[in-house]
């Protein structure tokens, strides 16, 4: 089946045609394939016909004005007016007797269908703080290929992955649409649904159909706070097209289409009930990604570029940080490594360490900022942080540093059971 654009100003009473009949038309009427939405809708006007929604997405040639090349299949003869208004002109409709009952038009044709504007950019600002690690130089391969090729990234939160997704589509320059995902998403925020604006029903299309039709890169991100609603995603999630019930609409996937979807969990839940809310995925779903990627928090001498680069776009000058950022990445490393251990139940993320440098930025105290970003900790767990922090920027060796507050969990855990009884 195909789609059909309701441009502004456009009756959708009109008679649909085929892209390369469009083509004809548009042809006759200008003398060219290249042409204006301006243009689009002068040739809707006069021979009376829809405009393909293929025309929307076509080949931008131009930006200022914005000019598409219609996208025909075939070389197309521009007929005749006469020719062009006896076959493309609309059938009048019989005329309705008083015993006639008239019965209402298809959805598509009774309401119109809102899309984004095609010259709208979907493509991520570049981030000049962004520092390139883990999967990236995996995710920046699939995407180069313009293959459809749905990745599954997971790992811990604050490390990046959403981010790293981001940066890599705008050193690309591939349009990113993100969908951010809660236990009441549903197939209506995913595919579209009606919507009242101005006082009429409006189909509006939702993110999915956007990427699709654009080609772009579809982030379903924290994929795993979904419901079982997600299910809707399964034939998108193999490459084909989308059937929307609700406007009796068939959407292909345009070239260079394909998902990337982050999760915290692997699709299993949150055995430690650190990630409330998580859901354990259909397996079926999750068997339809073609490759899974775990991301770790990156190693010290990584991340000790990625905030030499934020502390860079933060504007703080290298004197105001002295050992600042080794002794932040050295504290971060400490407290995983103690959390892995199962020293203690809190965690410093990379996000977290970037959030302390601009929180310097602002304040130009360095205590304070650490103290802010560790405030929502148990008492006990931030006396520990703040204890460890003190004693690398003593200068304590990391070895004894690490011993150290391996010594202290054990004491706060003996306090607890002794508590317990």
């Amino acid at each position: 089946m195909r789609k059909y654009l309701n441009y502004e100003g456009v009756n959708m009473s009109n008679k649909r045609v085929t892209v390369n009949e469009f083509g004809a038309a548009t042809k006759e009427m200008f003398g060219t394939l290249d042409v204006t939405k301006a243009n689009m809708e002068a040739v809707s006007a006069t021979y009376k016909i829809c405009i393909p929604s293929k025309c929307k997405y076509a080949e931008k040639i131009s930006e200022n004005p914005v000019v598409l090349r219609l996208p025909v299949t075939e070389d197309v003869v521009a007929p005749s007016k006469v020719v062009a208004e006896t076959i493309l002109k609309p059938v009048a409709p019989a005329p309705v007797t008083e015993t006639a009952v008239e019965m209402p038009s298809p959805v598509s044709e009774r309401t119109s269908a809102a899309t984004l504007d095609a010259t709208i950019s979907f493509i991520p600002k570049v981030d000049t703080a962004f520092v390139p690690w883990g999967n990236i130089a995996d995710i920046k391969r699939i995407l180069k290929s313009r293959l459809f090729f749905p990745v599954y990234l997971t790992g811990m939160s604050g490390n990046g992955k959403t981010f790293g997704i981001e940066q890599t589509c705008a050193l690309l320059g591939r349009e990113m649409i993100r969908v951010n995902f809660t236990a009441e998403t549903d197939e209506d925020d995913l595919f579209g649904g009606f919507r009242l604006v101005n006082g009429e029903t409006v189909f509006q299309y939702g993110p999915v159909v956007e990427a699709m039709m654009r080609g772009a890169v579809l982030l379903l991100d924290e994929i795993d706070l979904g419901s079982h609603k997600i299910m809707a995603l399964q034939s998108v999630l193999e490459g084909k097209g989308y059937f929307i019930k609700k406007r009796a609409e068939w959407v292909e996937p345009a070239e260079g289409f394909t998902i990337i979807a982050t999760a915290n969990t692997k699709g299993k839940g949150s055995d430690d009930g650190r990630f409330i809310g998580t859901n354990v995925l259909n397996e079926a779903f999750l068997d339809r990604f073609s490759v899974t990627m775990y991301q770790p928090y990156p190693t010290e001498a990584i991340e000790k570029k990625i905030l030499v680069k934020a502390a860079e776009g933060f504007g703080i000058e290298s004197e105001a940080l002295g050992k600042f950022i080794p002794n932040l990445t050295m504290w971060g490393d400490i407290i995983r490594k103690t959390f892995e251990e199962g020293g203690v139940d809190e965690i410093v993320s990379t996000r977290r360490l970037v959030d302390i440098l601009k929180s310097f930025s602002i304040f130009g105290d360095r205590g304070k900022a650490i103290k802010m970003a560790i405030e929502r900790f148990d008492d006990e767990t931030r006396e520990s942080f703040m204890s460890l922090y003190e004693k690398i920027d003593a200068g304590v060796g990391m070895e004894d540093v690490a011993t150290e507050m391996n010594a202290e969990e054990v004491k706060i855990e003996e306090v607890d059971a002794d508590e317990d009884f």
